[in-house]
């Protein structure tokens, strides 16, 4: 059972296709389905389904699946302590953001970075903070820098870096933005656009409001914080968003409760072995830490 028949094993199992694995894998179809078959005749079993267009994993597959990522993990894990013993960085570094972090935070971070070790290949992913958790979780992802869960989970290192103060803004021609000793049942009242219902920042909001014994008046969502801005400018509702998003396009308002912030930062899994490149991607992250 070779490594590379595994890794196509899993390409098509998370694209259901043959052909999106080979695009993935930078490999033609017929090169992807020759090394599912010789893995298949290796197992002795079938592993995918072929309905019409769609490809599912059989029972087999489904068995197979999380040893597979354990295999591959573990491969990749003693090729990066080897690589360390050479003191060198590069090689790959998959890391993830999401895109407020991406777009805010991260560009001067690196730049510096790659400047400083051209011969790493940043394979970088935007991605909402909770699905960046689950791919440091999974393997699949070496490093995250996002929002940081409300809640610590076991086996991921956590190290907050910023913290973002959430503002309460609306449209300068909302009836809120001149509406004098505003408090939380006042806000209310009226619609309000916010960060997807799943999402860290969401959870962050309604613990503030639900502590009160208030509801929130979502009338819609999206976890494009830009998108949230551009919605709530256009008077749709108002909204809370971080402090350095807050332009003449908004009104900040005034509530009668503590500041919201939400904490931002980098994770890596407990029991991984960290490339030389992703160390150094976290001192200089760490060099950007906020006090406090």
């Amino acid at each position: 059972m070779d490594t590379q028949s595994l890794q196509a094993f899993l390409a098509v199992a998370e694209a259901q296709s043959f052909s999106r694995a080979a695009e993935q894998l930078y490999l033609t179809q017929p090169a992807v389905s020759k090394r599912i078959a010789t893995l298949e005749s290796q197992v002795n079993t079938r592993l995918f389904d072929r309905i019409g267009r769609r490809i599912l994993l059989t029972e087999a597959g489904h068995l197979l699946l999380p040893q597979a990522k354990r295999i591959l993990s573990a491969v990749e894990d003693s090729r990066r302590a080897l690589a360390n013993l050479s003191g060198q960085v590069g090689g790959r570094l998959t890391l993830a953001t999401s895109h407020h972090i991406g777009l805010h935070r991260l560009p001067p971070i690196l730049k510096h970075y790659t400047q400083h070790h051209p011969e790493v290949e940043l394979d970088l992913h935007f991605l909402d903070s909770e699905f960046a958790y689950q791919g440091v979780q999974d393997g699949t992802l070496e490093l995250a820098v996002v929002t940081l869960a409300p809640h610590p989970i076991e086996q991921l290192h956590v190290v907050k870096l910023w913290r973002d103060r959430l503002c309460f803004v609306c449209a300068p021609d909302h009836p809120l933005a001149h509406a004098p000793a505003l408090t939380l049942e006042i806000l209310c009242q009226y619609k309000c656009v916010l960060p997807g219902a799943m999402t860290f920042t969401r959870t962050l909001i309604e613990q503030r409001f639900a502590e009160a014994g208030l509801t929130l008046p979502v009338s819609m969502a999206t976890n494009y914080l830009e998108t949230l801005k551009m919605m709530c400018s256009v008077g749709l509702g108002w909204s809370l968003l971080p402090e350095g998003m807050i332009d003449d396009e908004l009104a900040e308002l005034a509530i009668d409760t503590a500041p919201i912030h939400r904490p931002l930062g980098y994770l890596v899994h407990t029991n991984r072995t960290l490339s030389n490149a992703a160390r150094k991607m976290i001192d200089a992250l760490e060099t950007t830490m906020e006090k406090g």
